[in-house]
């Protein structure tokens, strides 16, 4: 086996470079300097690699299908579908291998952190601030409210213990298989959306939930209530979203993620006052970072010993 690292960050390839061990598949990474598409096909082809490692580079069915020696993927998260199409893959003889649990503390403690942004307006004094002026503005006080978080897994477990017990507030959740925990209360969606002062998502985007929180299911939220997502940018219909955003139906959007990254120059989100956006990097921790790409290289070792 030898694995190829298409699209490495200076940090990352500093990462993968420390905890490649001897004896471990040959490893060649690729530094990216962000400037257009990955030619993926052109870098196998020079590299002969059978493995390649992805951070955030698009894996079109038609691009695999010019790489006639790839037989794995191992996708540094766990949003793959965003970014490639599993199945097709799968047809070409390709494996697609995702990361979970790496970064579950890390995005836990971004959304906490991005939901308390928004409920005391932190990014819109911060700007106001810089420009000369002095824009007080009154905040939520988050002890007693509601925060509704829309899929149970890991992540939004922790957010879940945190809010409970460390801000006093309510927490309730809904997901789609059945779930208990003792101080979550575990509701109809509808329910949710018009109790919660803060609506957190937290769902694998997937052929089902893409476009999940649609326009309908964003006025049967709370008036004014905070929308947070760390998970998925095209979880929501973001021009239904954005709509409710001017009109004051979400009174504050707190977004890690969006449906094209990077941002557009010009996007309307970044026009809204009442937003406060980060760059896809809630799982961005050098404890997180390790964990991914120890991850990943255990992965290529498993592949090396099954195909012995």
């Amino acid at each position: 086996m030898r694995v190829l690292f298409i699209d490495a960050t200076a940090s990352l390839a500093a990462v993968a470079e420390r905890l490649h061990e001897a004896g471990d598949p040959a490893l060649e990474i690729n530094i990216d300097a962000g400037t257009g598409p990955v030619d993926i096909p052109a870098l196998l082809a020079a590299s002969g690699a059978d493995t390649i490692l992805v951070d955030h580079s698009f894996l079109p069915t038609e691009a695999a299908r010019r790489c006639p020696g790839l037989r794995h993927v191992v996708f540094l998260g766990t949003g793959a579908r965003s970014y490639m199409n599993i199945e097709e893959l799968a047809e070409l003889g390709i494996s697609v291998d995702i990361i979970k649990g790496y970064g579950d503390a890390a995005v836990a403690e971004c959304t906490l952190a991005l939901m308390m942004a928004a409920a005391r307006g932190i990014a819109r004094m911060d700007r106001g601030v810089r420009a000369g002026g002095w824009p007080r503005t009154e905040g939520m006080q988050l002890g007693g409210k509601t925060l509704g978080l829309i899929g149970f897994g890991a992540i939004a477990a922790e957010v879940a213990h945190v809010a409970a017990f460390g801000l006093g507030m309510e927490v309730v959740a809904w997901n789609r298989t059945p779930k208990a925990l003792g101080h979550v209360r575990f509701v109809e969606l509808d329910e949710l959306l018009a109790e919660s002062h803060v609506v957190s998502l937290h769902l694998l985007l997937t052929d089902e939930t893409r476009g999940f929180l649609s326009a309908e299911r964003i006025a049967r939220m709370r008036p004014g209530a905070i929308l947070v997502n760390t998970a998925r940018g095209a979880l929501v219909d973001e021009a239904a979203m954005i709509a409710a955003l001017q009109s004051g139906q979400i009174g504050h959007g707190a977004f890690d993620v969006f449906v094209t990254e990077p941002l557009p120059a010009g996007h309307p989100l970044a026009a809204l006052d009442n937003v406060t956006l980060s760059a896809h990097s809630a799982f961005r921790t050098p404890e997180a970072t390790d964990n991914l790409i120890g991850a990943a290289l255990s992965i290529c070792r498993a592949r090396v010993i099954d195909e012995d």
